[in-house]
């Protein structure tokens, strides 16, 4: 049986147990990868892989229906300014059992993983070399769903966590901004693109998904992850 989902193997070229000490999910495989497999961003602080249609064509508008329809989405609420206000899109918490995501002053339990799901998160897997055990999957229905500036660096998460995001349907601008305030970096995602954000990407920039008036289509985005769980 092939283990290099089970030991991800780090820069150096050696395995890490993904059970043991807090690298559980922390190794993506970028030293000694062919050219093939996804251009490395070149964002200062940021550690960034990138796949263009890694899901071809046919793949990913089969993923795209069925996630559609197989997932119980949601509205979550988010706090602004003391305020609790739906989300500005549909969302979808899921994992394997006790792995509880903490956002926005709010603790999701997982939904179960989905046929389509689980078979998609196995082939990140494949790809990225890590394990992951939740994913947040969000529909945003035209270019006037968003998601606001954040970073994905809530504790549960660990201190420099991987997430494997995938892209399914219309095309939507994902935008870096340097927490600093000096510093913007503008991503155009499309259908079947998979991008890897690790390392301390979440410690120097934030990113967004803004609106964009004139997109008419929909999209889904599942951003896969690693709980640690208390």
């Amino acid at each position: 049986m092939d283990k290099s989902v089970d030991k991800p193997w780090i820069d150096g070229g050696s395995a890490v147990d993904p059970a043991s000490a807090h690298p559980a999910q922390t190794a993506l495989p970028l030293a000694g990868m062919p050219a093939a497999a996804g251009e490395v961003l070149p964002l200062p602080g940021a550690r960034l892989r990138l796949w263009r249609g890694w899901l071809p064509p046919a793949a990913a508008a089969a993923s795209y229906a069925a996630v559609a329809a197989e997932v119980p989405w949601e509205t979550h609420t988010v706090r602004i300014y003391g305020r609790e206000l739906p989300a500005p899109r549909r969302c979808c918490w899921m994992g394997d059992p006790g792995a509880v995501y903490r956002y926005s002053a709010v603790d999701y339990l997982p939904h179960g993983w989905t046929p389509r799901v689980a078979a998609l998160k196995a082939a990140v897997e494949a790809t990225t070399g890590v394990r992951y055990n939740s994913v947040l999957l969000n529909l945003y229905r035209d270019g006037n769903d968003s998601m606001g500036l954040h970073a994905d660096d809530e504790p549960e998460l660990g201190a420099e966590p991987v997430i494997a995001s995938l892209s399914l349907g219309a095309t939507r601008d994902f935008v870096f901004r340097a927490r600093t305030g000096v510093g913007r970096s503008v991503l155009a995602l499309g259908d079947g693109d998979l991008l890897v954000m690790a390392g301390a990407t979440q410690q120097h920039w934030k990113h967004e998904l803004p609106k964009r008036r004139g997109v008419r289509a929909p999209r889904i985005n599942l951003t896969f992850r690693w709980i640690h769980r208390a």
